[in-house]
């Protein structure tokens, strides 16, 4: 009988020292938080995009196109993410927040460069993007045309030789 009275006044007192005691740690890690700790923000809603690059003539994919993203804050360029697309021509992202505008560049050997902005506005989207074959380039040094003028003279001819027409000759 003495051991049963000595065992319930040491859970007794387990129970009135122990239980404030814990409380107190839990307290005192929720002041810390709340004090001197980092707060926690969860990250940004994202959005799944998959981009399907195909031919623009026939519609068939086109196997390991480099597709990047660039995530834009206001006209500036926060990074760039590529990935390449299988051979479905499907390449699939879940790392754009909701509510960015996202700048997409598709770069595919023998194929035009495409670009474009799209404005985030739901958690999925999906863009088809055709290429087009390449067509003639536009060069600053040339016409504008697309050919550039000619300052070189053909083989066998010399024009330092040749005086020019517009300064006289020396008499």
């Amino acid at each position: 009988m003495a051991f049963s009275l000595c065992r319930r006044i040491l859970s007794a007192v387990v129970l009135f020292v122990g239980v404030p005691l814990v409380c107190v740690g839990f307290a005192s890690q929720a002041l810390a938080y709340q004090h001197g700790g980092r707060k926690y923000t969860p990250p940004p809603a994202t959005a799944t995009i998959k981009v399907t690059v195909v031919r623009s003539t026939n519609s068939k994919p086109i196997p390991n196109a480099a597709v990047v993203f660039h995530p834009m804050e206001g006209d500036r360029d926060k990074g760039a993410l590529e990935l390449k697309s299988d051979e479905d021509g499907n390449v699939t992202i879940d790392v754009i927040p909701i509510g960015d505008t996202v700048r997409l560049q598709v770069i595919a050997d023998g194929w035009k460069t495409y670009g474009e902005d799209f404005k985030i506005e739901t958690d999925s989207k999906e863009i088809l993007v055709k290429m087009k074959r390449p067509t003639e380039q536009y060069s600053l040094y040339g016409d504008g045309h697309g050919t550039a003028s000619s300052t070189t003279t053909p083989k066998g001819e010399s024009t330092s030789a040749k005086p020019s027409q517009q300064t006289p000759l020396p008499q």
